[in-house]
């Protein structure tokens, strides 16, 4: 765990503080940096130190502070460190952005599927987003002032999968459940919580789209995509929203990928 772009003599009391996992890279890089560059501290989670550090780096000067913690979101003590370390360097909690996830592997049919990777996809993108929802939502409950807002990551797979896609869209469709009955749950300690559904976004994980991807007919066609500060710029303006308001689920896509009307 080290510390970036702290500013000596800080007072964190004044700013919103947040964690963002998956920060190493695509839309957990872009929000990390529209939450930096609007003043958040942010702590930084991933399981790689370097992309974290990079994407600390490229939030411009006199932004928010960031703690980069390497962490594993499928293992419970990983977590427990890293709502440890953002309790001790920060003092409170104000978001989680949960959005560390996998696809798995791709292309690959149901029948074809190794238990080993179904299993890898689900501590990831479930068990992953459970735990930290939880952690989250222990630290919120009981700081003070109370309360917080917690933004899962789902996918337009939440609601219509793509072909060969059984672990991440099994995953993703739980996660739309988590949310509801994290969001019940919260109302009494202040704790609102919403997901976001983003199809298309313009990073590492979806660049074969624009050359071709495979559709429900069997064939294969290119996808258009969205520039992913546009999904970062929506988690912004949810994650600065009074917790009396609540943005319970966006969707935020490419305007003409293949989703209303897939299949």
């Amino acid at each position: 765990m080290n510390t970036v772009r702290t500013s000596a003599e800080e007072s964190t009391g004044a700013r919103k503080v947040a964690v963002v996992t998956g920060a190493g890279s695509g839309i957990g890089r872009a929000v990390a940096v529209e939450l930096l560059t609007a003043g958040w501290s942010v702590a930084l989670a991933g399981r790689r130190p370097e992309p974290l550090a990079e994407t600390a780096a490229a939030a411009p000067a006199g932004g928010g502070s960031a703690l980069t913690v390497r962490a594993d979101v499928s293992r419970p003590e990983d977590v427990a460190a890293l709502f440890g370390a953002v309790r001790d360097r920060f003092g409170r909690l104000d978001l989680l952005f949960n959005n560390a996830g996998t696809f798995g592997p791709g292309g690959v049919p149901v029948e074809d599927l190794p238990y080993e990777a179904w299993q890898h996809v689900v501590d990831t993108n479930l068990n992953g987003a459970f735990l930290c929802a939880q952690a989250a939502y222990r630290q919120m409950k009981e700081q003070d002032p109370r309360g917080g807002r917690i933004i899962n990551n789902g996918s337009i797979s939440a609601h219509t999968p793509r072909p060969h896609s059984v672990a991440y869209t099994a995953t993703k469709h739980a996660l739309t459940g988590l949310t509801k009955s994290l969001s019940l749950d919260g109302r009494r300690y202040g704790i609102a919580v919403g997901q976001i559904d983003i199809g298309n976004a313009a990073t590492d994980m979806t660049v074969g789209m624009q050359t071709g991807a495979l559709q429900a007919n069997g064939e294969t066609a290119p996808e258009p995509v969205m520039d992913v500060a546009d999904v970062a710029r929506t988690v912004r303006h949810m994650a600065q929203l009074p917790l009396e308001a609540n943005v319970q689920f966006a969707t935020v896509m490419a305007t003409a990928m293949p989703y209303v009307g897939r299949g």
